[in-house]
């Protein structure tokens, strides 16, 4: 299958990776210069179980893209989804299926401006990849993934999509209800992302503090009143225990996540607009009290006005 990968961060460039060592003409698409030329010239350097290997992949900036591919599957950045939408708008064939599998809140709604809406297919990750610099990514743990169509008619189409991120041993399922799922998602980035970036740790010193259960408790309980207003109902319980079980370095305790990443690591904006800020607006327009949710995407902001100049 002739798959794009926009967004070539951490994760596209490990689905990349992947889907491209099963057998599949894949490319990459991102907005990073440096990243682009360096990949081009070098190849994309993996760093896995201590292992370096560099492999061929082609990359392009979105202009330069001219491919029109069967599956496009979405990493950007969640604040330049419009905008990297429209720069491959030429790419995005009437028979392309679209696979959304971003982090936070509220993308379908764009990429239906870009999209028929019976070849997007929504879906929630979690695997892992850290971005070390430019043209090296460095994989971390394993993972699954789950999708699902918006359209009631293309069940058979999400399946087969599913079969062929199978077939890269990316253990995807289909899902019954994807949105329950990425809110499940997002709310343990609004925990994890935000919380390790501000203390500048990664996901196993974090678990380690005295005062975790208590910071994530009360973020995840904030998350749980605003999905509500949806008809999505979040297990409290259930999220914390998950949560939890990333701390464990044999999962994902070693692993800085993607917001770390991009602001601490790298000086980029993040997305936080897109997960603890989401839930601080809609606690605005419902007259919900989102304290800690308020407080960590000011802290983020304040953070992106130090680092990023």
């Amino acid at each position: 299958m002739k798959i794009a990968i926009i967004g070539a961060g951490a994760m596209g460039s490990r689905f990349g990776y992947m889907l491209q060592q099963s057998g599949n003409d894949v490319f990459l698409v991102d907005t990073w210069k440096e990243h682009v030329n360096i990949i081009n010239k070098n190849g994309l350097l993996i760093e896995e179980n201590n292992k370096l290997n560099s492999i061929k992949i082609p990359i392009f900036l979105p202009e330069e893209a001219i491919e029109i591919p069967e599956l496009i599957i979405l990493f950007t950045k969640s604040m330049g989804l419009k905008s990297m939408l429209k720069s491959i708008n030429k790419i995005i064939g009437k028979n392309t299926k679209v696979l959304c599998l971003l982090n936070g809140l509220g993308h379908s709604e764009t990429i239906s401006e870009f999209v028929d809406m019976k070849n997007i297919f929504m879906g929630v990750t979690l695997w892992t990849s850290e971005l070390i610099g430019p043209g090296h990514v460095k994989l971390t743990g394993s993972g699954n993934l789950e999708i699902q169509n918006l359209d009631p008619t293309m069940e058979d189409t999400a399946k087969k999509i599913c079969q062929t991120l199978n077939n890269a041993n990316l253990n995807a399922v289909y899902s019954k209800n994807v949105v329950l799922s990425i809110w499940k998602k997002a709310c343990i980035n609004g925990v994890l992302n935000s919380t390790c970036t501000i203390l500048d740790c990664n996901i196993e010193e974090f678990g380690q503090l005295k005062n975790s259960k208590k910071i994530i408790t009360k973020i995840i309980q904030e998350f749980s009143q605003i999905a509500n207003k949806y008809n999505i109902f979040l297990n409290i319980d259930e999220i914390i225990k998950n949560v939890e079980q990333t701390y464990d370095p044999n999962e994902a305790g070693e692993h800085f996540p993607s917001m770390h990443q991009d602001l601490i690591q790298n000086h980029r904006l993040t997305e936080i607009d897109y997960i603890n800020g989401y839930i601080s607006k809609k606690g605005k327009e419902f007259d919900i009290s989102t304290p800690y949710n308020d407080l960590l995407t000011m802290l983020i902001h304040s953070k992106e006005e130090l680092l990023i100049k």
